[in-house]
């Protein structure tokens, strides 16, 4: 077994690892269509030979042809390290500053058996969202992120570290660029190509920028959506006996479970992967396990009954559960789901991200390599029968929602009946975006995912920030006048107080709550005063979900609220990034592509290691105004009120905020005086 110092001096060549099966033990991601020539195919395991000295070119050329034809990408198998991958306490990585041992400490959580999807081949979550692209670029991140000083910068192009550069103290210390594309080629079926070539990867949100907290990091983001999707639409605070139905265990969408009974429903998650399902099992995520559907129903309608919070998971297709739910209404008149959505990975449909009904999880894993074209036909029949069923029970007064994983936008493409509509404002469904209709207000106050990791590993030290973001944000209620945030603030505070009840932490000690810029600047000062006077046995990480008031620009998710034509504009993302990096960002990401797929979204990361310095306080205060103030106010002026009231708030609160507001037009009448025919 490695251990740390060994794992950080550099690619293992004297001697070369001996080459091992493939550990059949964990899962592995699905087999990745490759259609390349073979003058392609040459060049792919060219680009993956430039990491090796020419005396092993004879031995891994053929080995990394093999993997490629075999597995459409080169992972390089042979070279994945023996080591207990998890996140170590940062004190024990080699490293010449606190800021090299804190990203390393991200690293390895973000590829820890029990965090990430398919750890092997180095996926985080989502199915296809990846840390690295293959091995040899682990081993020389580590090692370069030990020789890391304040005085350089490590820049990472789509998971190959292109060097270490000379830079300023006040400079990022890395940089991430992720599936970054001239916009003429952003499209899914170049992204296969150029990632079987070994020369992009798709990063997700947060796996590409070592950022992903398990999946944790969305249970809160549900559970808000879940209850204020129930307030807005069931009319009620109470969700007991009330029934949450969707489907995905594996990666992000693992949260479900746990945030259906945090909510106080009864939560039905659907998933294909008998591996997947046991894992959150395992982990308590998940209470109740149901192999049939007529077990299902039995356990659905005595929770129903008893209005007992718990989260059951059915092994098996969630088309089958619609249908079945159908079925039940027919037959009873009794409507056994409240609240519906999917959290499948339909970004990446065809590649494993969603299963067919047609096929079991094995039939499906072989013909979407074998034959994608019959098995591109059967996932969009499958999609049509999901949406036809979904559509009976909306229409008897179940409430659905699209949660942001291009399930209505692959289901459109297929020709199922989700009532698209195209038009100025973009593409619009029957079933309205989370954002739309639940969230995109609770953005616009400048609310989102602000997320911190206790470097220490330490459980103590994760009780004790609990406490120190409680403390603050019950300060900051107190004295806020706005019933609005207020709320969300109310919600949040009951959050974190249970937060360590529901047993949470998988992988680093790590949290996360919806907070607003005023919030967010307070907990981090307060975490920083902490590491400073020694309350803290480590630095702390903060940083947050992309999907977040600034971070994306997504016009199916987190701007399909914006209304002035510009939601499929990227400038908030690439500026976000770029206003994050000089205003004290430890490192910056920023990525193509994100959970509704390649091509559809650019959206960008940060993290900033609170060390208990002086600086790290600095930076705190001005980095996280800007983070949040850039959203703000570009939702202002593309004409959302809350939006403009908190960024004229925030200004009031400092003079150094000037941002230009949209004047309103009072005539509702004058833009069709003024463009009337007869003009």
């Amino acid at each position: 077994m490695l251990t740390l110092k060994e794992l950080c001096a550099g690619l293992p060549l004297a001697p070369i690892p001996e080459l091992t099966p493939r550990d059949e033990s964990v899962p592995h991601a699905p087999t990745r269509l490759q259609e390349l020539t073979l003058a392609e195919e040459k060049l792919a395991v060219q680009n993956a030979l430039r990491y090796f000295p020419s005396e092993h070119h004879e031995l891994l050329a053929t080995e990394f042809a093999i993997e490629l034809r075999t597995y459409g990408h080169i992972y390089m198998y042979r070279f994945r390290p023996n080591i207990h991958m998890r996140a170590y306490p940062i004190s024990e990585y080699p490293a010449k500053c606190t800021a090299g041992a804190a990203i390393m400490h991200m690293i390895m959580n973000n590829l820890d058996p029990t965090v990430a999807q398919f750890p092997h081949e180095l996926v985080t979550y989502g199915g296809n969202g990846q840390v690295f692209s293959n091995w040899a670029q682990f081993w020389l991140v580590m090692h370069y992120l030990s020789e890391l000083t304040e005085e350089q910068t490590l820049v990472m192009y789509s998971g190959h570290p292109m060097g270490l550069f000379p830079s300023l103290v006040s400079s990022p210390r890395l940089v991430i660029t992720n599936g970054m594309m001239v916009p003429n080629y952003s499209s899914r079926e170049m992204y296969d190509k150029l990632f079987s070539l070994g020369v992009t990867l798709y990063g997700q949100m947060t796996a590409g920028s070592y950022c992903y907290i398990g999946p944790q990091g969305i249970v809160h983001g549900t559970t808000l959506t879940i209850l204020n999707a129930a307030r807005k639409n069931l009319h009620t605070n109470d969700l007991s006996g009330k029934v949450f139905v969707s489907a995905g265990l594996g990666g992000m969408s693992g949260a479900q479970a746990k945030a259906a009974v945090i909510s106080g429903c009864v939560g039905v998650i659907a998933e294909v992967s008998e591996e997947a399902l046991l894992k959150r099992y395992n982990q308590g995520w998940v209470m109740e396990l149901a192999e049939d559907l007529d077990n299902l129903v039995a356990l659905l309608r005595n929770a129903r009954r008893r209005k007992k919070p718990v989260s059951i998971g059915y092994h098996g297709n969630v088309v089958d559960v619609w249908e079945r739910l159908v079925m039940e209404y027919e037959a009873t008149g009794e409507l056994l789901a409240d609240l519906g959505s999917d959290q499948t990975s339909c970004h990446n449909p065809f590649q494993g991200g969603y299963y067919p009904v047609q096929l079991n999880y094995q039939e499906s894993r072989d013909m979407m390599y074998q034959d994608p074209g019959q098995f591109k036909l059967l996932v969009q029949e499958s999609l049509c029968r999901q949406v036809k069923a979904i559509n009976k029970l909306a229409s008897r007064g179940m409430f659905f929602f699209d949660y942001g994983n291009a399930f209505l936008l692959e289901a459109s493409r297929a020709g199922a009946d989700v009532g698209r509509t195209d038009g100025l404002h973009g593409t619009k469904f029957r079933y309205p975006s989370y954002v739309q209709d639940i969230m995109g207000d609770i953005f616009s106050l400048g609310f989102g995912p602000f997320r911190w990791v206790c470097t220490s590993a330490d459980p103590s030290d994760l009780e004790k920030t609990d406490a120190i973001a409680a403390s603050v944000i019950e300060r900051l209620a107190a004295s806020n006048n706005s019933l609005a945030v207020q709320q969300q603030y109310e919600d949040n505070i009951k959050w974190i107080k249970e937060a360590g009840q529901h047993k949470m932490v998988v992988g680093s000690q790590a949290r996360i709550l919806y907070s607003d810029q005023e919030g967010r600047t307070a907990i981090a000062l307060a975490f920083n005063k902490a590491v400073s006077e020694g309350h803290l046995k480590g630095p702390v990480v903060i940083s947050r979900d992309h999907h977040d008031v600034s971070g994306t620009d997504s016009p199916y998710r987190e701007t399909s609220n914006i209304y002035d034509g510009s939601a499929v504009c990227a400038d908030m993302a690439i500026q976000n990034v770029i206003g994050d990096s000089f205003r004290g960002a430890t490192w910056v990401a920023i990525h193509n592509g994100g959970g509704v797929g390649w091509g559809e979204v650019i959206n960008g990361g940060f993290g900033l290691v609170l060390d208990g310095s002086e600086a790290a306080a600095r930076q705190a205060q001005c980095m996280l105004a800007w983070d949040v103030s850039n959203g703000v106010s570009r939702r202002c002026w593309a004409g959302n009120q809350h939006a403009r009231s908190t960024i004229q708030q925030t200004m009031r609160d400092n003079p150094n905020l000037r941002v230009t507001i949209p004047y309103e037009i009072e005539d509702t009448d004058l833009l069709d005086k003024a463009l009337n025919p007869s003009f």
